[in-house]
């Protein structure tokens, strides 16, 4: 098994983790400082419901992939093909919405994480609020963490280790900051987490684009009346001539062509929409994401709310 794949996954899980868990610690903090530590049940119940439900999203996901793998229907190479390319243009949709909008909103999360308890605690069935703020916080993140890894289908088994391996770091990020009162810099975390992810989400790009060059070419195989629909003239169907052939330098199947395609989207073969595709993601999400981490771009921050529990821009 090929464990360098699992890198990706890691990263993901570990950044999507470690803003869940910082939800939850807020949350338990100010339980806390209100004195309803009695509610402490309903924050770990609303974990294990979001977990679940990101589990079941992740395995109906996988067995229909693994299901249109295996069968013989004349047309499941394409429903394969194309619903792996939906799911990286949706994975990389969400997750570059949140590295954008979540590093903007980042000052302001520990205010609207209190102003929701507060919320919560003042109405009628308050464990029931805590419960649905705790769970959407994990399902929504563990949401994301799926795509990405349904995304990542033809990879077999690493990724879900590296998803595993990066929920286990976020765990302990959380104990260490929320209970043992352990001081990380989470400004930086996030920092050199989002360029990274920015890196991974930009190689998805490239895999989206090779899913949907061969779902039209599964399509074209089994009508050659659309053989209009493939232009090129090279092996590809869509994705125009190609630009780098590096197989017999870099292969990206072996060290260290390996490890640059799983962190730095990287191939060893590269075609013209594949290249133009990249360099504009970067660029432009890219340029989103660093102007987000300037203070101008930042909403209104929490200074006026105080608990014993960190932000993401504290410490």
């Amino acid at each position: 098994m090929d464990l360098t794949a699992a890198l990706p996954a890691f990263v993901v899980t570990l950044r999507e983790g470690v803003e869940a868990a910082l939800v939850v610690g807020i949350v338990l903090a100010c339980l806390s400082k209100a004195g309803q530590s009695r509610l402490n049940p309903w924050v770990y119940g609303g974990i294990g419901a979001g977990l679940a439900g990101s589990v079941l999203v992740g395995v109906l996901l996988g067995g229909v992939l693994t299901a249109l793998n295996q069968s013989q229907q004349r047309y499941a190479p394409v429903l394969r093909q194309a619903m792996e390319a939906g799911f990286g243009l949706v994975a990389i949709a969400l997750l570059s919405w949140m590295l954008v909008w979540m590093t903007r909103q980042a000052r302001s999360l520990k205010a609207e994480v209190e102003g929701a308890v507060t919320s919560a605690l003042q109405q009628d069935g308050a464990g029931w609020g805590v419960f649905g703020l705790i769970t959407i916080a994990v399902l929504r993140e563990g949401f994301e963490t799926v795509l990405f890894l349904a995304a990542q289908f033809q990879d077999g088994l690493a990724p879900a280790l590296g998803a595993i391996a990066g929920l286990v770091g976020a765990v302990t990020i959380g104990v260490l900051l929320f209970q043992l009162g352990v001081k990380i810099n989470l400004r930086r975390f996030f920092q050199v987490m989002g360029v990274l992810l920015l890196l991974i989400v930009s190689g998805l790009v490239i895999s989206m684009l090779r899913h949907v060059d061969l779902a039209i070419a599964a399509w074209v195989q089994l009508h050659p009346a659309w053989a209009n629909l493939c232009f090129s003239a090279g092996p590809d169907c869509v994705l125009g001539p190609q630009v780098w052939d590096a197989r017999a330098v870099l292969p990206d199947k072996k060290f260290p062509g390996v490890l640059l395609k799983a962190l730095l989207g990287y191939r060893d073969q590269l075609y013209l929409a594949q290249a133009i595709a990249y360099l504009a993601f970067l660029g432009i999400v890219g340029w989103l994401y660093f102007q987000s981490l300037s203070p101008q771009s930042a909403g209104p921050t929490a200074k006026s709310v105080k608990t014993n529990s960190p932000s993401p821009q504290e410490h």
